[in-house]
């Protein structure tokens, strides 16, 4: 299976949960689960060759020319990670459709839990840093929506913002590293970079691009100083914990320590700001865990320590810490998604996870009583569980390691912080379910359905397994990832027993250390409280805080609301940097002759600025500011076919008699003058202002005629292959629907979001207090007596089937001559709207039942599926191909798939201009006008008995 395919799987299952829930949460759950396992399925298929070696790859150039490209890897750490993402998901999955009570939305949570899984299986499969970038910040916004998810706890909505926040300015932060490191290399792909290592070290800009990839790293796994929003994150349901914070989210930043280790690594910056990083997250966070009282804050602290164990380990640099970093990754996954599950249990069974109201739980629940402590004994450390062995080997590489020149505080401190995970881990288990029963739990405890409590102890057996046969279950898998992350190839021997050293000593040390401070407990805590500690939410909030102060302060200075004030500083903005821009280039002067200034064009030059001063002058009357605006639009048509650009003025022509019309329909609802609003001096300034920028504007485009340029045009290339790539003579035509296929499709698209949004402002309009008092109004002026008159009528009648005639053949014609999709379907809009004109939207409307929203839709469709098509045939998006067909009584012509995408244009055009017409006369019908009955205002049944 493709590794894009495995990637694109979970997004797919994100779609089912929508469609199915109706038929029930477990149809959902199945749903996802069957995505899931076959995406695990095809990811498993690729072992042998991993296992082998070799590295599987899938690429699909999408933007070749700035590095984008859609490439996919499967080496041994994508595998990894792959696994532990969907299999832990696919428990994940099981474990939250008996967890979520009925009144959740659970279609809802899988389709988030499903865009997660997709994001962070881009992330590992990623095998560009661009693309990698794109699923980075997808994996912030699904956790956000995650975290979220219980969206009436305020808690929930706090932590989900801090999460947001701090992890999307860190991935901000990681954006420009990446791009560092891909100017550095010279390509995004990371196969280059990861072969670049000299080049990159050698780099003057190494050391910026390693601090901005670190900083995205450090707060994606919550890394000192940014450790605290992760246990606030914890206020999402359990399934959510146990996914994101255990096995996955958190791991991101782990794994791209990881997959760049190869290149970074191996410097004292590397160790020094990785390696202290990691320790101090160690040691403090355990130490904070020991003193919580909810389970889930201490298991979050707790996965923050350990993340700082494994990022350490990959700060020491060296292959064997890598070797235990992986596998550590492994460990901490297994046992600490099942913890966070018997968490949940106990929340679910008991009513809370307070540790101050639990207690006694051993004989009440005596299935996740197992199952809790054997997880809680392998994050201890405690032997023969797997957790043991990965400890043992952090504690054994922390005793090699040499810093700033002393050779034991590295071992020191880490064998501190593990007596802190041994407190905790074993007043996980010690206050929990020992001690007495009691007689105030909030619910009665007991052990839930086999459905809640199979997950967490399908792992439990993984964490037993893997501590007694380590080598058999688990050497392989850290084998082949080691491999990816050192680039060499080691042969770890992972072993339950190494005989006595000095890390089995320091970890029997930490042990009774642990089992000490579990006994000294109590007054460790009151100790504690009676200290002043700081309180990292505080400080998060007031820097928030004071952050938004400041923008406002900011906005409220810059921009107050006024258009013409921020419209006045970007124009300003603009000619500044225009002018400095002059000024520090090498303009050498003007180097290619004037033309001859001809009798007509400069005619037209003069009616042109007499219409805009006119325009200036008198743009408070409407009326007459419309017919300047339609006479300024007029003349730049004659200008284009002065210029040899007929396309441009057919489209010119075309939009100014649709605009014209549609303005002429809206000033229906205004008043004829517009209100004075700017002072004289306010308006000075403005003139000065505009005067500057048509100036500017004016010498720009004097400078660029009148220069050449040591690059060669895309002029000339256009020209030359617009008939041989593109299938058509017409430039114009071939450029926007193949060569730059993509703006135009972007284009569309805006145009049909602009059309619905003025259709849904309408709805708005309609439904409020501006409906009321719309339904109130009354013109002032008289209307003209006949409103649909006979002559417009029957014109309108006349020239319809010739104009829609035009249209099809400008349609037809515009891939070798002036036409094409845009302006054909601007001249059928016109001959639609003057019958609705001559006639009233609603008797029209009645003939021509066409859903103008399922228009805009189709539009935008057709010129998405042929835009794909060209992937079935191996060329990147929007390739068009043509050929010639003869068919019997007709000369030879031309067929191309350019044509699909520009019945989409046309489609989108017609629909967009349609329902916009169809808001104006929404409202002119609220506003009292009435729908006549007749075409006309002559009822022809006045003539019926006329011979």
């Amino acid at each position: 299976m493709s590794p894009a395919l495995i990637a694109a799987l979970p997004f797919v299952g994100a779609l089912l949960p929508g469609l199915l829930i109706r038929s029930g949460r477990d149809v959902a759950a199945m749903s996802c689960a069957a995505a899931t396992f076959v995406a695990l399925l095809g990811l498993c298929l690729h072992i042998p060759e991993v296992m082998a070696g070799e590295v599987v790859t899938a690429r699909f150039d999408w933007l070749p020319s700035l590095g984008l490209n859609a490439s996919f890897r499967i080496d041994g750490l994508g595998l990894l990670f792959g696994i532990l993402i969907l299999g832990i998901g696919l428990l994940i999955i099981a474990y939250a459709r008996f967890y979520l009570s009925r009144h959740d939305p659970v279609g809802v949570f899988y389709t988030y839990l499903m865009l997660f899984q997709g994001a962070m299986m881009g992330i590992v499969l990623s095998d560009n840093i661009l693309l990698l970038l794109i699923f980075w910040e997808l994996t912030s916004l699904s956790s956000f929506l995650l975290i979220g998810y219980w969206k009436h706890l305020p808690e929930g909505r706090q932590g989900a913002r801090m999460a947001l926040t701090v992890t999307g300015l860190g991935g901000l932060a990681m954006i420009a590293g990446m791009l560092i490191l891909g100017h550095i290399v010279g390509s995004y792909e990371i196969g280059d970079i990861l072969n670049a290592r000299e080049a990159i070290q050698a780099s003057p800009l190494y050391l910026p691009a390693l601090l901005l990839i670190l900083l995205g790293a450090f707060t994606k796994s919550a890394q000192f100083p940014f450790h605290f929003w992760l246990p606030h994150a914890m206020a999402a349901p359990t399934p959510v914990s146990a996914y994101l914070h255990s096995a996955t989210m958190v791991k991101a930043g782990l794994f791209l320590m990881a997959r760049l280790w190869p290149v970074l690594s191996g410097t004292p910056e590397w160790f020094y700001i990785v390696a202290t990083t990691g320790l101090i997250t160690m040691v403090l966070a355990a130490l904070i865990g020991m003193f919580r009282d909810d389970l889930k804050s201490l298991l979050a602290f707790s996965t923050v320590s350990h993340l700082g164990l494994i990022t350490m380990l990959l700060g020491f640099g060296t292959e064997a810490a890598a070797v235990a970093a992986v596998f550590h990754i492994i460990n901490h996954a297994t046992f600490k998604a099942a913890l966070f599950m018997t968490a949940g249990i106990i929340d679910h069974e008991a009513g809370t996870r307070s540790i101050a109201r639990l207690g006694g739980l051993r004989k009440l629940m005596p299935i996740t009583f197992v199952i809790g402590t054997i997880a809680a004994l392998s994050m201890a450390g405690i032997p023969p569980l797997n957790g043991f062995i990965s400890k043992e080997m952090m504690l054994e590489e922390a005793t090699h390691t040499v810093w700033q020149g002393n050779a034991h505080l590295i071992s020191v401190m880490a064998t501190i912080g593990a007596v802190f995970s041994v407190c905790y881990s074993l007043r996980f288990i010690w206050h929990v379910f020992f001690g007495p029963e009691r007689d105030d739990y909030p619910h009665k405890p007991h052990d839930p359905d086999f459905g809640l409590w199979f997950s967490p102890a399908l792992l439990v057996v993984l964490v037993v397994l893997i501590g007694l046969a380590p080598q058999f279950f688990a050497g392989w898998l850290v084998e082949a990832s080691a491999a990816a992350v050192t680039g060499a190839h080691p042969h770890p021997h992972l072993a339950l027993w190494h005989g006595v050293n000095t890390a089995l000593l320091l970890s029997l040390a930490a042990t009774v250390g642990g089992v000490l401070l579990l006994v000294l407990h109590p007054r460790l805590l009151a100790l504690r409280n009676a200290l002043w500690r700081p309180d990292a939410k505080a400080i998060f909030d007031a820097t928030t805080l004071s952050a938004l102060q400041l923008a406002h302060r900011v906005t409220e200075r810059f921009s107050n609301g006024s258009m013409a004030r921020a419209f006045a500083a970007f124009c300003l903005t603009v000619i500044l940097c225009g002018f400095w821009a002059f000024l520090s280039g090498n303009y050498a002067g003007a180097v290619r002759p004037m033309l001859p200034i001809q009798p007509i064009p400069l005619i037209g030059w003069v009616l042109l600025m007499v219409a805009t001063g006119c325009m200036v002058a008198f743009h408070r009357i409407r009326l007459l500011a419309l017919v300047l605006v339609a006479i300024i639009g007029l003349i730049v048509s004659g200008c284009f076919v002065y210029l040899s650009a007929p396309d441009l003025a057919l489209t010119q022509i075309s939009v100014e008699v649709v605009t014209v019309i549609l303005l002429l329909l809206a000033l229906n609802f205004l008043p004829k003058r517009t209100i004075l609003e700017s002072r004289d001096g306010k308006r000075g300034f403005d003139a000065f202002i505009a005067t500057l920028t048509g100036l500017g504007f004016g010498a720009l485009s004097y400078v660029v005629m009148r220069s050449d340029f040591a690059m060669p045009s895309i002029a000339n290339y256009m020209l030359e292959t617009s008939y041989k790539l593109g299938g058509g003579h017409n430039v114009v035509n071939v450029i926007l629907v193949d060569f730059r296929g993509y703006d135009t499709f972007g284009e569309i698209t805006v145009l049909g979001i602009a059309a619905l949004a003025i259709f849904a402002l309408t709805e708005t309009l309609l439904a409020g207090a501006s409906g009321r008092r719309l339904r109130n109004w009354v013109h002032e002026e008289r209307r003209a007596g006949a409103r649909h008159p006979l002559l417009l009528v029957v014109i309108t009648r006349l020239i319809l089937p010739i104009t829609l005639v035009v249209g099809v053949y400008i349609f037809l014609r515009g891939h070798n001559l002036p036409g094409g999709g845009f302006v054909a379907g601007l001249i059928v809009s016109i001959a639609l709207v003057s019958q609705y004109m001559a006639s009233g939207f609603g008797w029209a409307q009645e003939r021509n039942r066409v859903p103008y929203h399922a228009m805009i839709g189709a539009g935008v469709t057709c010129a998405a599926v042929t835009g794909l098509g060209a992937w079935f045939a191996g060329y990147p998006f929007l390739t068009s191909t043509f050929g010639y067909v003869e068919l019997p009584g007709l000369e030879k012509f031309e067929l191309a798939s350019a044509m699909g995408f520009d019945l989409g244009v046309f489609l989108c055009v017609v629909g967009a201009v349609m329902l916009a017409l169809n808001s104006l006369s929404r409202i002119a019908r609220q506003a009292g006008e009435t729908v006549n009955a007749e075409p006309m205002d002559i009822n022809p049944s006045l003539f019926k008995g006329d011979r």
